[in-house]
């Protein structure tokens, strides 16, 4: 099955890790042998070699730096200068790896339809490159909106206005209150440029507001069920009802906290807690049985998002493992019909429906 994943953070593992993912992740893990400096060395789950082994050809993949006032316990970037800077360091990854041969931008229906006729001609994938999709997670890098058009020019095609905590144009995860007049200044140009508005991580008071204020396309890269897990990180039976009626795909995220409740992080562990991609399926179908349809979901695995595979589903060694999630749906009864729309082509529908 081609699969399409929305929102891995490619770059980051690249430039912060350092790790070179022309390597395929037994060789990543290997190289990390004794390192601690992060909680996930040596359980990468991402490599282009993976991608290409589990039929990956498309992603979203992101730019993301964030800005923290001093006394944060957040970790971050001093001023938004400095967090432009760190994305300009990534979007330059991103293009070395085009011109490496290993990636290429996907910004409009023609590029995209181009890189689904490559993965569909049924030629080995070993030597394709991945497709990406640029999107920033966390807007506090647009030094002020006058940037947004030179970031749309480079080819960023979606944007979540927020991350965790309090951020400079919304409020994400763990944090609360609405946008200021320069968030919605933000939702504003996002919606004259035709940049996706990603509803991941805004906290509750500031995903009414966008709703409300943005009349451009919308979908949720990478988000699971509150009604599963009970956290503001989730989004609620209402939320979800919202986003399919703004015809919104939303990304099933593989991240175990996201995925069972009471998950103590640094404690729990994916086997002990019984977290499996069964788990995942059944976020997944919750937001179906709500829409009465597969029309609204999507794989958003968020694989290698700061975690591995402490902290992933324990029947995933590597990302190439999203092929078992197909045949769980089809063990659940999904038709053929579903799972291809499950599995790519919902994402491709949005996007053709909302792209140039």
């Amino acid at each position: 099955m081609f699969i399409i994943d929305a929102h891995l953070d490619l770059s980051m593992n690249a430039m912060e890790w350092n790790r070179d993912l022309r390597n395929d992740v037994s060789a990543l893990r290997h190289l990390e042998k004794g390192m601690t400096d992060k909680p996930d060395r040596e359980r990468a789950t991402v490599s282009f070699p993976d991608l290409r082994k589990g039929n990956i050809g498309i992603v979203v993949a992101t730019q993301i730096a964030r800005f923290v006032k001093p006394d944060s316990i957040i970790p971050g970037w001093n001023s938004p200068e400095q967090a432009w800077a760190q994305t300009q360091g990534q979007l330059t990854w991103y293009k070395t790896m085009e011109a490496a041969g290993e990636m290429v931008s996907i910004t409009d229906k023609k590029s995209l339809q181009k890189q689904i006729d490559l993965w569909n001609d049924g030629t080995p994938n070993d030597k394709k490159p991945i497709g990406y999709i640029l999107s920033l997670e966390g807007a506090d890098s647009i030094i002020d909106v006058s940037y947004l058009e030179k970031a749309y020019n480079y080819g960023l095609r979606a944007i979540g206005p927020a991350h965790y905590g309090p951020g400079r144009y919304a409020n994400g995860t763990d944090a609360t209150g609405k946008m200021n007049q320069n968030g919605l200044d933000l939702l504003k140009e996002m919606e004259r440029l035709n940049i996706i508005l990603d509803a991941t991580h805004l906290c509750d008071d500031a995903f009414w507001q966008a709703l409300d204020h943005f009349n451009g396309p919308v979908w949720a890269s990478h988000n699971n069920c509150r009604k599963l897990v009970d956290h503001n990180r989730q989004y609620s039976d209402e939320m979800i009802q919202a986003l399919i009626s703004r015809g919104a795909v939303i990304g099933g995220a593989l991240d175990a906290w996201m995925l069972v409740p009471d998950w103590k992080r640094g404690v729990s562990t994916p086997l002990g807690m019984k977290c499996d991609l069964e788990t995942v399926f059944k976020h997944m179908d919750h937001i179906c049985q709500l829409a009465g349809n597969a029309n609204h979901i999507g794989i958003g695995s968020d694989l290698d998002g700061a975690f591995g595979t402490e902290q992933s589903p324990y029947d995933l060694n590597t990302i190439a493992d999203l092929q078992k999630l197909v045949l769980i749906f089809k063990d659940k009864g999904y038709s053929d019909e579903d799972l291809n729309k499950i599995f790519h082509q919902n994402w491709i529908n949005f996007l053709i429906k909302n792209w140039d």
